[in-house]
């Protein structure tokens, strides 16, 4: 765990190909398969989860709180996809981030996302208490 702060404006970037269990396929004259919106927002997350991991102990956990991405553009299979997580804003265990994605050159996505440094017990206590709730 790091002592200082992450600084406003720090960022962490991922890549990953587009592969076909990640896409929505549409049938127009032939099949047509493009990276799905949730596969994509699921990468922007795990940059912005990346990024916060040193400044984690091993006790807590970061989640998520709120996306709001614009997906901009289809991506084939195949394709490499660069998702960045930029650090605009935190305020104690809140974080939020402005994420974008790229496929080469062009925008496919925007959007913020928020996360949460929480302690994993907190996690636990509540789902367990979801638990207990749904099976009455």
């Amino acid at each position: 765990m790091q002592d200082q702060q992450p600084r406003i404006g720090a960022q962490h970037s991922i890549s990953f190909e587009v592969e076909q269990s990640q896409t929505i396929s549409f049938s127009y004259e032939t099949e047509i398969s493009v990276l799905s919106t949730p596969s994509l927002i699921w990468f922007l997350e795990q940059a912005a989860l990346q990024f916060l991991l040193p400044w984690q102990d091993d006790k807590s956990i970061s989640v998520g709180t709120h996306v709001d991405v614009e997906h901009l553009a289809p991506t084939p299979v195949g394709a490499t996809v660069d998702c960045t997580a930029q650090l605009i804003y935190h305020d104690g265990p809140v974080y939020r981030f402005k994420v974008e994605a790229y496929a080469g050159d062009e925008k496919i996505a925007k959007g913020l996302h928020s996360r949460r440094i929480i302690q994993a017990s907190q996690l636990a206590r509540r789902l367990q208490a979801f638990e207990t709730k749904s099976r009455k």
